[in-house]
């Protein structure tokens, strides 16, 4: 059985704090996630906490090989060592998805700070909303930027920007986003995650690198002499000193590199063309006509290109989407017409948001630094008079369009679905896959139009719908017998809205054959078990577009996912778009979708978005659509080629066969590592709880049947599951995972570690044990003592150990790690024992050779840390002050040329000329020498401060606690 002596040594070995670069430094957060282990996402996590004196990382492997998981990794990790303030800036589309992977992959809670969150914690708390702690806070870029001055005072221990490539042009000034976010989080650690850190040039990254530590290059200028003079023109000399400058700071791996362990399916793509009806036509022509009008007084000034994109959307999506908007728009007109000023200025995202669930995303993602604003513009009479002449006009023009839309009752499109979905499960039935199609629309009226007909049409009750508020009755319904089959798991968040979806996706995968989704309601959701994708609705944003399709088509799914889209033959501009995003990005076919390369060649999908919207806007006639687009694909296609695909594997990446073995070496440490400590953890509560507890070890379950004192009610009781991460999960369901962060598992460890032990006998047998240990098997009987003792030790940051001692009755002194393999075998604690003052002697002596041993490495490897952190700081310095001197050799190479003019001067005017101007460049020259100097002064106190600034970290403090000591034998 297991002791109590067993069970502290487990808890503090649990718990001990690690160096950076310890391999194991992961393991406590591995043991609270319930995520597979790829060898290269925890690599990624490894290299981010490489040094204490990193100030952050660029982790920047290829489109699908989970960077949020790395990050995840990351966030878990300093949980764990209960730093608490942690901030991830992601695009707007992705805050609730972010929200969802850190919850049920890593337990670690979260909250979503938008204008009305922040607007509620204000009121509620009078506080800044950032300052609050106990859960990761998630914000888009818009929302950071526009709440710097409350982001910047609050300490954060690490803050992750993901899609970082929107802020590699930093280094513009016109990037104000960027560089207002920049300054305002300066001094904390980050991890910036992307796939495209080097795009269309050199200054890219350095924008991205000068985001994370500002003194690994000198400043702007002196960057681009040193390596971007001009586009294409550095050497490979140059560029292999750029790689091995970036390298502490940038890792990127390849997917070809990990297919080992991360196998992918195919994309399969198939077309289904449809052909609306004369009345769909004429219906899509005339609103399209009406929002191209110059002066629209249904849509405010200020919202006019956000609102007129989410209109065409719906528009395309289904009459009955449109119908209902355009009686919204008709009432809205009809509502203020005594009050022109308003119809002008007024917010009207919520007269389409309720159908167009995204708009809240959308208006933040369009969000400008130039956005029109209308408000607060006086109306004089006459004008009034004109508007609201003009608003009667827009009304009966509305209600015409509307009473055309009303009289439409079959669309085209939804038609086609129906032979769509035979096409979709007669290829899952060829690939052996489950029947299930995941659908997806933009439009909450079209979902209900949708799932009416195809249960008109042989698909009663296999149909079921996920949308953002999921208030349908079938909804509540199937939500509630959820909550009644699941009562006391740990599925159950307590979120109604994670819970109502988490129910309905239970229900797909277990009764129905077809989920209707909206576009936010599926942001986050894993779908692995469905492989047939319907695009009904298209959108612009190729980036949605691969969020969507990579619901199903991502790590853990076994079969070719089918992709079905949807293409209006009688749209030229619907046409163009789908080429687009088929042909140049790739999005529906092979095995990855679209490349890094390609998404990479946008800012971000808004701008490709916005493209589309203008051209809609724009062109009238089918020749001036297709010029239009024909310019756009010329742009795309030079965006894609500029990629400097040479630069970057230069720049960054490895050789396949170095990441291999890198990677099968990580694997292995990783699996041995965490398969410790979670036979550590699991024997720690078997000890901690035999009393109120039923044990199953063969499935590493066991049933809390009651509470010991001192613990929360906050434990519930029920059945707990220990999840082994060989497999990355646990194959049998326990009401709650045994998590290293878990309540319970806490109050265990915190029992072991404050209990006092005395000395005592203890017999080791290692003779009914089921697995051989030879280290301990060695001692069979033998005895003698060891004790183990607790030491930390901080400079640059803190790390513990935990130093055996032992020797047996010979005199012979035992190594720490045939000690510690004999608490790998049961025990029995006997009577205590009084140790001997001769066995005190050399167990202080054995424990002092291991002290010194262990601050010799400290030392060491501080002084690592301090060595290469000097060498930044110094090529820093460098750089700056050749930048400065550059300049000087500037104005003598002018100096120069312009003497070598004076010489052979035509005219003695010309010759007195130049030398005039001869004696203001050597002014100029000359002052500049002095400001040389002052500044490199200043450059070399800088640097001083910033290195006396880490030697004041280097000072180590030691602390020392002997747990407890045992006189041991095995049999």
């Amino acid at each position: 059985m297991t002791t109590p002596y067993h069970s502290q040594y487990f808890a503090h070995e649990l718990t001990k704090r690690l160096a950076s670069d310890n391999a194991e430094k992961l393991s406590q957060s591995l043991l609270s996630a319930t995520v597979d282990l790829n060898p290269h996402q925890i690599d990624a996590a490894l290299f981010a906490f490489r040094s204490p004196l990193s100030r952050g990382a660029v982790l920047a492997d290829e489109v699908g090989l989970g960077k949020t998981i790395e990050a995840g990794l990351i966030l878990s990790q300093i949980w764990a060592e209960r730093k608490r303030r942690s901030l991830c800036i992601v695009p707007a589309s992705l805050r609730k998805q972010w929200s969802r992977e850190l919850l049920e992959k890593f337990h670690i809670p979260s909250e979503i700070l938008e204008s009305k969150s922040y607007m509620a914690y204000r009121k509620q708390h009078d506080s800044n909303p950032f300052e609050q702690e106990g859960q990761v806070l998630i914000c888009s870029y818009q929302f950071a930027r526009s709440k710097i001055q409350d982001v910047q005072v609050v300490p954060w221990d690490l803050v992750i920007l993901d899609e970082a490539h929107r802020i590699r042009n930093v280094y513009k000034k016109s990037n104000k986003i960027a560089r207002e976010i920049r300054d305002g989080i300066l001094p904390c650690p980050k991890v910036l995650l992307t796939a495209t850190p080097l795009q269309n040039s050199l200054m890219e990254l350095y924008g991205l690198i000068s985001f994370v530590d500002p003194h690994l290059f000198g400043d702007e200028d002196s960057f681009r002499s040193q390596f971007a003079p001009r586009p294409g023109a550095a050497t490979t000399v140059q560029l292999q000193d750029l790689r091995s400058r970036i390298r502490p700071v940038c890792q990127r791996t390849l997917r070809r590199q990990v297919m080992e362990y991360v196998p992918y399916t195919n994309r399969i793509s198939v077309t289904q063309d449809f052909t609306p009806t004369t009345d769909e036509a004429q219906l899509y022509e005339a609103v399209s006509n009406y929002l191209q009008k110059d002066e629209l007084l249904a849509l405010p000034t200020g919202q006019r290109q956000l609102i007129t994109l989410i209109l065409r959307k719906i528009l395309a999506s289904s009459s009955f989407a449109i119908t209902a908007t355009l009686g919204k728009l008709i009432d809205r007109l009809e509502g203020v017409k005594s009050d022109i000023e308003a119809v002008q200025s007024d917010d009207m995202t919520h007269v389409v948001a309720g159908d167009f669930e995204i708009t809240d995303e959308l208006q933040e993602e369009w969000k400008s630094d130039t956005e029109d604003d209308s408000s607060g513009r006086s109306v004089d009479p006459e004008t009034q008079k004109h508007l609201l002449s003009t608003i009667k006009g827009e009304i009966a023009e509305l209600k015409s369009y509307k009473e055309l839309a009303d009289s439409i009752v079959v669309n085209a499109k939804g038609e086609a679905l129906l032979g769509g979905l035979k096409v979709g499960f007669k290829k899952a039935d060829e690939l052996g896959s489950p029947r299930k199609v995941l659908i997806f629309t933009e439009s909450r009226r079209t979902q209900t139009y949708l799932k009416s007909l195809l249960e008109e049409n042989g698909y009663a009750r296999q149909v079921v719908t996920v949308n953002g508020t999921n208030t349908a009755p079938e909804s509540k319904q199937i939500y509630t017998e959820w909550l009644k089959r699941h009562e006391g798991e740990d599925c159950i968040t307590g979120s109604p809205t994670a819970d109502s979806r988490a129910a309905l996706v239970e229900h797909f995968r277990d009764h129905a054959s077809v989920m209707i989704a909206t576009e936010s309601a599926a942001e986050g959701v894993n779908l692995q078990f469905c492989n047939v994708v319907v695009n009904y609705d298209l959108p612009w944003n190729p980036q949605r577009i691969e969020q969507r399709i990579g619901r199903c088509h991502r790590y853990g799914q076994k079969f070719d996912v089918i992709v079905i889209n949807f293409l209006n033959r009688k749209n030229e501009a619907d046409q163009r778009v789908f080429e687009l995003l088929d042909q140049k990005f790739r999005l529906f076919d092979g095995v990855f979708g679209a490349s890094d390369e390609v998404l990479g060649a946008l800012e971000s999908g808004v701008d490709f978005e916005r493209r589309i919207l203008e051209i809609h806007q724009r062109c009238r006639t089918t020749e001036e659509i297709k010029n239009a687009f024909d310019d756009l694909q010329k742009e795309l296609e030079d965006e894609i080629a500029n990629r400097m695909e040479q630069a970057r594997t230069t720049l960054m990446e490895h050789f396949d066969e170095e990441v291999h073995e890198k990677l099968r070496i990580r694997q292995q440490e990783t699996e041995k590592h965490v398969s410790r400590y979670e036979r550590w953890l699991w024997q720690l509560v078997k000890t901690e709880l035999m009393d109120v507890a039923d044990f199953d070890d063969d499935n590493h379950r066991f049933r809390l049947t009651h509470r010991l004192p001192g613990m929360n009610e906050s434990i519930p009781l029920g059945t707990y599951g220990l999840v082994i991460h060989k497999d990355g999960h646990s194959e049998h369901h326990a009401q709650h995972h045994l998590r290293f962060d878990a309540p319970l598992v806490t109050f265990a460890v915190e029992a072991a570690k404050q209990r006092k032990l005395a000395a005592c006998e203890m017999t080791f047998d290692h003779s009914n044990h089921p697995f051989k240990v030879s280290l301990a098997e060695k001692h069979t009987g033998r005895s003698g003592w060891f004790r183990v003792s607790h030491i930390s030790v901080t400079a640059l940051e803190e790390e513990q150990h935990l130093v055996l001692s032992g020797l047996d009755d010979s005199g012979n002194s035992l190594p720490s790690e045939e000690c510690a393999a004999l608490f790998s075998v049961p025990g029995k604690s006997g009577q205590a024992v009084a140790v001997p003052d001769t066995v005190i002697t050399q167990l202080d002596q054995q424990f002092e050779v291991e002290q010194r041993r262990l601050i010799a490495a400290n030392d060491e490897r501080n002084l690592r840390y301090f060595a290469d952190e000097e060498e930044k700081l110094d090529r820093w310095a460098e750089d700056l002050k050749e930048a400065l001197e550059r300049e000087l050799k500037e104005i003598a190479a002018d100096i120069r040329a312009i003497k070598k003019e004076s010489r052979i001067a035509a005219t003695l005017d010309l010759k007195l000329t130049l030398q005039k101007q001869v004696k203001a460049a050597e002014k100029k020259q000359s002052e500049k020498r002095k400001r040389l100097f002052d500044a490199q002064d200043e450059v070399d106190k800088k640097r001083d401060r910033l290195i006396a600034e880490t030697q004041s970290r280097l000072k180590q403090s030691i602390s020392v606690r002997h747990l407890f000591t045992i006189k041991w034998g095995v049999v």
